[in-house]
């Protein structure tokens, strides 16, 4: 069977990937299946109770939301996204070579990045967030960017990330059910689960995350971060990311059967090289099994929840640094070598 992993091992990778350069705090949390496994650590300025933007990782949230939905029969993943929005918001929205496709777009393409919706989080706005320059954005401000882009692709050709697929996910979700995207995501999500410090940042006076990290500098976003809900703005701690990640991936929120449909793999280039199934990331770790890799998603933040079915390891936490994915993606990788 496997080896067993002791609470030195595990601290010992902590610690080391906080000795990195500009890694000033890493929170790691390691389960597997049966919880005969269950090791939590933090090192540097960050505690294993300290919340901490999850960004990205939030989409694994509106996933779970949108299965849940499904299977009480309140969407389809192929109703086109026309059904929720008006023809001001889809008018020129997808424009490509002439040709206006913003009506042919389904809920599926939003959620496995094949709309070919441009992404508003350019270099530009990167550029200008990573130099401390903090805004607010949000669904209105990022469809206009959108539209001011150019789509590569038809609807349902390419795989593109674009955060602005899940600003439009968001709008769908409160459309469906009458309610914002705090309210749902509590009702769905954090109050079943008993999650006591996970919840969507929106007051900018808001101390409690642990402020990120770009490069040597520590930047504080309040503005852009409670802008962007749906898209990136849940808060939670490594051990409640533990929490749902499980309940996302044993039927909690859906029928473990949709996982088959999940796992429709397209390879994206970009924020790194991934694949991205309906809602859910690929990460691979090893060359000889590119599409058998880390399943669930990353955070611009460096937080990460992943689960490995070969191992039947879960992994949550961040290291809290804005290109910080390398050195989270080594942590999970040791483990995972020292477990096989």
């Amino acid at each position: 069977m496997l080896r067993t992993i002791g609470p030195s091992f595990v601290a010992e990778i902590v610690s080391t990937a906080v000795s990195k350069k500009n890694i000033y705090g890493v929170v790691l949390c390691v389960e597997n299946g049966d919880n005969s496994l269950s090791q939590i650590y933090g090192a540097g300025n960050l505690t294993i109770n300290k919340p901490y933007f999850i960004a990205s990782v939030t989409k694994l949230y509106v996933t779970a939301v949108l299965l849940k939905l499904r299977s009480i029969n309140r969407l389809n993943f192929q109703n086109k996204i026309s059904e929720y929005f008006s023809e001001e918001i889809l008018h020129e929205l997808h424009l490509f070579k002439g040709i206006e496709y913003s009506k042919d777009i389904t809920i599926k393409h939003l959620m496995s990045n094949t709309s070919g919706i441009p992404d508003y989080f350019s270099s530009d706005v990167v550029r200008e967030l990573t130099a401390g320059k903090d805004q607010s954005w949000g669904f209105e401000r990022a469809i206009a960017s959108a539209k001011q882009k150019k789509p590569k692709s038809v609807p349902g050709k390419k795989a593109q990330y674009s955060d602005t697929n899940y600003q439009l996910l968001g709008k769908i979700i409160e459309t469906i059910t009458n309610k914002d995207i705090h309210t749902v995501f509590k009702e769905f999500i954090f109050d079943g689960l008993n999650l006591e410090d996970t919840y969507l940042f929106e007051d900018v006076s808001d101390t409690r995350p642990a402020p990120i990290y770009y490069k040597d500098k520590e930047i504080r976003l309040p503005k852009y971060m409670s802008s962007i809900g749906p898209e990136g703005g849940i808060v939670s701690t490594a051990k409640e990311s533990m929490i749902f990640l499980k309940a996302f991936f044993n039927g909690y929120f859906f029928p473990k059967e949709y996982f088959k449909e999940l796992k429709d793999w397209r390879l994206l280039f970009g924020p790194g090289l991934f694949f991205y199934g309906v809602g859910i990331a690929n990460q691979p770790i090893f060359l000889k099994e590119l599409k058998n890799g880390l399943i669930g998603h990353w955070g611009q933040t460096g937080a990460f929840s992943f689960y490995h079915p070969k191992t039947d390891l879960y992994f949550t936490g961040t290291t809290n640094q804005f290109y910080g994915q390398n050195v989270a993606a080594r942590m999970m990788l040791k483990i995972i070598k020292n477990i096989k």
